[in-house]
């Protein structure tokens, strides 16, 4: 009873799921996704162990039609199942039991594998492989978003609309580096939950998006950057001229409390990003 895109971008190695159904949390059950080993999606009557199980056997060297020949060898309801999976090399596999509520079925080339089940017909899969095909520019979150949003466009799940998930992983994409663990963003329970999707995906992209590029601050821009961490608290008073430690420090404690870390810049430098967000959200003079 869900629709969902399994995808790898081969420029990057990311890898991740994009899902809507209606169902309550449907993120909760049918997204699995490990950087550097692949993503599972498994849905219609789930099997859980599907997500787990399938990045086990891919970390240990399946590939994806050997996993989902496994999977259908050893589960008795295999024919209620629906699922997709894609390894970290690209190769891809997509399962529809002849069981699940029609319409049920799916695609899958490189880097992909497309499925849904209870769908207002099969131009929901072949509206998503065209949004697949057509956003190969895109960052990942946003092309599996696009194209989740192009199987809703289509019909989606006919029953109606109540949530979605994105989960992507790719190689030191995690907060501060430390992980492969992107983007994690779920709507449970939502008129529009792929639009919810994509409100929290643009937040994300502030928020936890690194410097694309830096420049230094103007000194109009410092005057007012001094001026706001002083009426913010940050500092009691901070020099005039040129860019100093206590500014810095100040100008860190700010950057921290405003969760915009990800895109500090150190020694007087800025992300233009960050820049904007900060001038709307503290439009006084100063």
């Amino acid at each position: 009873m869900t629709f969902s895109v399994v995808g790898r971008d081969p420029r990057t190695g990311d890898l991740g799921v994009a899902v809507a159904s209606k169902f309550l949390a449907v993120g909760a059950l049918v997204p699995f996704v490990r950087g550097g080993v692949g993503a599972v999606a498994t849905q219609s009557y789930v099997n859980p162990n599907f997500g787990p199980d399938g990045l086990n056997l891919l970390a240990q060297g399946l590939d994806p039609q050997a996993i989902a020949t496994r999977f259908r060898e050893g589960d008795t309801e295999i024919e209620q199942r629906q699922f997709g999976l894609v390894g970290a090399n690209g190769q891809s596999a997509t399962f529809t039991g002849t069981d699940c509520h029609r319409w049920a079925g799916g695609w899958a080339g490189p880097d992909v594998a497309i499925q849904g089940n209870v769908l207002a017909g099969p131009e929901v899969v072949q509206a998503m492989r065209a949004a697949w095909e057509a956003g190969s520019e895109r960052p990942l979150p946003h092309r599996l978003l696009a194209t989740l949003r192009a199987g809703e466009d289509a019909g989606g799940d006919r029953r109606g609309r109540q949530s979605a998930a994105l989960v992507c992983a790719g190689p030191g994409r995690g907060y501060g580096g430390l992980t492969d663990d992107w983007v994690n963003l779920r709507a449970d329970d939502h008129p529009d939950p792929c639009g919810e999707l994509a409100r929290l995906l643009d937040l994300h992209d502030l928020l936890f998006g690194r410097p694309q590029q830096t420049r230094p601050l103007t000194g109009d821009e410092l005057k007012w950057l001094r001026g706001l961490l002083i009426r913010q608290d940050y500092a009691t008073s901070l020099p005039a001229g040129p860019w100093d430690p206590d500014t810095e420090a100040a100008a860190w404690a700010l950057y921290g409390t405003e969760n915009l870390e990800e895109r500090w810049a150190a020694g007087g430098a800025v992300d233009p990003v960050a820049l904007a967000y900060l001038q709307k959200r503290y439009p006084e003079p100063f």
